[in-house]
């Protein structure tokens, strides 16, 4: 009996790592919306999820904001040559009936900027994410260990493949200019 019970408390300690908090606001569904802890003294944190348009016409993701951030932006990272860059979308990120869209390292993202405190390992720090057609929507985002991704989920760079970086396109970080 008494292993019965040790066996069902492991599993109830790891149930919470198993569940992923999901939301939806019209047509879109978004699945763990997640940050890295930042270290302390850091400006700028990053935002990562995954968003589907279960809709039949396109939405698109264009703004938000978070309790800890002065300033929110969406952006993309690619490779050119090369050289890393990051630019901000102007005009948001468009999600198209029956895609689904990562927001991960090294890919799409969004970026919080001045951050008012560090964001810290097992924190959940609140946000709204701003569609155009779905509307606003209530979110958190579940923030786990620097350099560590959720549940070993894909994405990120490692140094051996990140080539040079293009820091002219790169809004500065922690008060460093380019």
């Amino acid at each position: 009996m008494k292993t019965i019970f040790l066996a069902f408390a492991g599993v109830l300690a790891f149930a919470p790592l198993a569940q992923a908090h999901d939301y939806t606001v019209g047509s879109i569904h978004i699945v763990h919306p997640w940050a890295r802890a930042t270290p302390k003294g850091a400006s700028v944190g990053g935002g990562y999820m995954t968003i589907t348009n279960n809709g039949t016409e396109p939405d698109r993701l264009i703004g938000g904001s978070s309790e800890v951030a002065g300033r929110f932006e969406i952006h993309e990272m690619t490779m050119d040559n090369g050289v890393m860059k990051m630019r901000p979308l102007k005009d948001g990120l468009e999600i198209k009936p029956g895609q689904t869209v990562k927001l991960e390292p090294g890919g799409y993202h969004i970026m919080m900027f001045d951050l008012k405190k560090p964001m810290a390992d097992k924190d959940h720090v609140n946000g709204t994410l701003e569609f155009a057609k779905a509307g606003n929507v209530n979110i958190y985002y579940a923030v786990v260990p620097i350099g560590a991704t959720p549940h070993g989920e894909g994405g990120g760079m490692n140094h051996d493949n990140m080539g040079r970086m293009d820091h002219d396109k790169m809004a500065p970080m922690n008060g460093m200019s380019h």
